[in-house]
């Protein structure tokens, strides 16, 4: 008797709603004349929008689809509205940033639509292939979108870094995958689970390996120390856009699978697996940490900064518990915001080709433009930790949960991590507000799709930071069915 598969094509509307709107955006790049870029960017905002909404629809449907390769539980689903969050308001950054560097080519939109499609797969993902494939569609758009500006040298070498760099994190991953299908017969997460507490002997060797071959292949996506060499040249060349894009998408979507692979798929092992977690973590925090501080390139402090913040979510990680898991939600939605924020007004601020990216660039920046200068103050602020902000509760949640579960001195650790990357933002501040002025003449202008996105993530720090019971609850509320 032939088995009819359970497809329940509704668990996937929201991925549905974004591809449809991408194919109108190529139809409306060849069949359209004129002012096709404004058209475009509007249509990429209501589809992503529609499918946001999609997404509020299924909240506590706990349903799955595609004889359950893909699940839409509300832990899911809180990862696709930071996708589509972060989604949002890189459209807003890029429209004028596009304009002003005169590349204005609608699959850039068809392309950032394409990458979220693949991290809705990642974060929906019950099985290790599927979670492959939903890895490889977020992927390969983002190689060509870190080469977008095919004029500028630096932006032809961060998409070939970042594509072989890629290539070699799928390869890790495969064979990972390999060895875990060979160990216990099967690629889905609750079997693999099942397979792994039914044996009473220790643990397989080979599903160790394949454990560490598949982490080494999602820390190359998430940079995680020692895996992280390609982000600060990635992140430079790459249009500045597409850099604050890469900074959420890839990040959250690398821990959305990375928690259900560690509290479903290897929980029985999960002895074993936290203390590489918990190097991993240190790692990542104080390397990243420590190189920032001599940056002088707002663009690579920012980007050796996703290091260190890599490494506070890595503790949640570790934690690994109800706690950890809604620690490292809410920390992703704070830093979603901060870090739009932030390369906002590096767009705002900086000139056609950016040609000059320093942070001595933004000396006595208060004197001229003092509402920019407390704006990125604010995010400088929050991406320390300082309160009332959200950068600061979310430290604080994470590092919390870590005590809680008895990880002090990893606690500690990331404190004092924390310490010291209040030096090179509150660095920015102080150029700004107690350097004098060394380039007179510079104009700002003020675009309304840049202002909308800035105030946006501004409202965002402080609403998150001053009122965050409310979030508390909706990332608490996201991992019911999940534990």
């Amino acid at each position: 008797m032939i088995q009819i598969p359970n497809i329940n094509i509704s668990i996937i509307y929201p991925e549905i709603i974004i591809f449809i709107t991408a194919v109108i955006i190529l139809l409306v790049e060849i069949f359209s004349n004129g002012k096709k870029w404004y058209a475009q960017s509007i249509i990429a905002l209501i589809g992503i929008i529609v499918s946001g909404y999609a997404v509020s629809n299924q909240w506590n449907s706990f349903a799955s689809g595609f004889s359950e390769v893909l699940v839409a539980d509300n832990f899911a689903l809180m990862f696709k509205l930071i996708f589509l969050l972060g989604a949002l308001l890189t459209v807003f950054l890029s429209i004028w940033y596009f304009r002003r560097e005169e590349i204005q080519q609608g699959e850039y939109f068809f392309l950032i639509l394409s990458s979220v499609i693949g991290m809705m797969i990642l974060s929906s993902a019950n099985e290790l292939i599927t979670a492959f494939l939903g890895l490889e569609v977020m992927s390969l758009p983002l190689y060509v979108l870190a080469g977008f500006d095919k004029k500028k040298l630096l932006s032809n070498e961060a998409a070939l870094k970042y594509f072989i760099m890629g290539a070699f994190a799928s390869g890790f991953l495969v064979y990972g995958i390999t060895f875990i299908y060979g160990a216990t017969g099967t690629t889905n997460f609750d079997k693999i689970s099942m397979v792994i507490s039914s044996r009473s002997f220790g643990i397989d060797p080979l599903l160790l390996l394949g454990f560490i071959l598949i982490l080494i292949g999602f820390s190359f996506k998430t940079a995680f120390v020692p895996f992280h060499s390609w982000v600060p040249d990635v992140y430079t060349g790459a249009p500045t856009p597409v850099t604050a894009f890469f900074s959420i998408g890839p990040k959250a979507a690398g821990f959305a699978i990375l928690f259900r692979l560690i509290i479903k798929a290897f929980a029985p092992i999960g002895g074993s697996i936290i203390p590489i977690l918990w190097i991993l973590a240190v790692l990542t925090m104080t390397v990243g940490n420590l190189i920032a501080l001599t940056q002088r390139n707002i663009k690579r402090m920012l980007a050796y900064s996703s290091i260190a913040h890599a490494g506070y979510l890595l503790i949640s990680l570790v934690v690994g518990n109800g706690r950890g898991a809604s620690a490292a939600l809410f920390y992703l939605i704070a830093y979603t915001v901060m870090t739009v924020g932030a390369f906002g007004i590096v767009i705002l601020l900086g000139e056609k080709g950016e040609k000059d990216l320093s942070i001595n660039g933004y000396s006595g920046l208060a004197y001229r433009y003092p509402a920019a200068a407390v704006v990125m103050s604010l995010f400088m602020f929050s991406l320390a930790g300082i309160p009332p902000t959200a950068g600061f509760i979310g430290k604080f949640y994470i590092f919390s949960s870590a005590i809680s579960k008895g990880f002090i001195w990893l606690a500690v650790i990331g404190i004092v991590n924390s310490v010291i990357s209040v030096y090179y933002y509150l660095r920015v501040v102080v150029v700004m507000f107690m350097k004098p002025e060394i380039q007179a003449g510079r104009v700002v202008c003020f675009p309304v799709s840049l202002m909308v996105a800035i105030i946006l993530a501004a409202i965002g720090v402080l609403q998150i930071g001053m009122f965050p019971q409310g979030w508390f609850e909706a990332v608490r509320y996201s991992l019911i069915g999940l534990f």
